[in-house]
């Protein structure tokens, strides 16, 4: 049996998806606090939970003109926040394990000659330079071994737009290196 409360809801998902504003902003003011618990529920954190709930609302919003059953927002808004919580803890699981790893390997002064040394060094002073975005992909292939498929899924981007990114991040190192030789 169907309350006002459900009433209410799908009328402002109606008028929303009208364009009417001031519905999309009541059915956020009615929505958010319930939709922020479920997702500090699932994260386990306050501060994971408001991330969580903000990408869920970018998605709600940009998706709520294809709801075609106004009655399903309630199971469709939480369905979001559970799949962007899950997208949130891999991120957080798979960020955990990358620190793990840099911080079990080796130094390369203590494995190597002074020439490899040098060279990394090198090597790193110009990944620095480099935006972070280019420095994270250099590192999951090179460092990870991890392929264009994983790094595509990773990073949710096309595989083409990894090997055009590896190709241009390379181009930019190959071209410091030699001016610094």
């Amino acid at each position: 049996m169907r309350t006002r409360e459900d009433i209410l809801d799908e009328l402002l998902v109606l008028r929303t998806q009208s364009g009417d504003v001031a519905s999309l902003e009541m059915l956020a003011s009615r929505w958010h606090p319930k939709l922020l618990r479920h997702a500090i529920y699932l994260t386990g954190e306050r501060e994971g939970g408001a991330d969580v709930a903000q990408d869920a609302w970018v998605a709600i919003v940009r998706g709520l003109r294809r709801l075609q059953d106004p009655a399903r927002f309630r199971a469709w808004a939480y369905k979001i926040v559970t799949r962007k919580s899950s997208d949130w803890i891999r991120s957080r699981v798979r960020r955990r394990r990358l620190n793990d790893r840099a911080a079990s390997e080796p130094t390369p002064t203590t494995t190597g000659s002074s020439e490899v040394t040098e060279a990394i060094d090198q090597i790193r002073s110009v990944m620095a330079e480099l935006p972070a975005d280019r420095q994270a992909l250099l590192a999951m292939f090179y460092v990870e071994g991890m392929t264009v498929g994983e790094i595509s899924e990773a990073l949710s981007i096309p595989r083409g737009t990894v090997k055009s990114r590896l190709f241009h991040a390379r181009n930019i190192l190959r071209a410091s290196l030699e001016e610094q030789s």
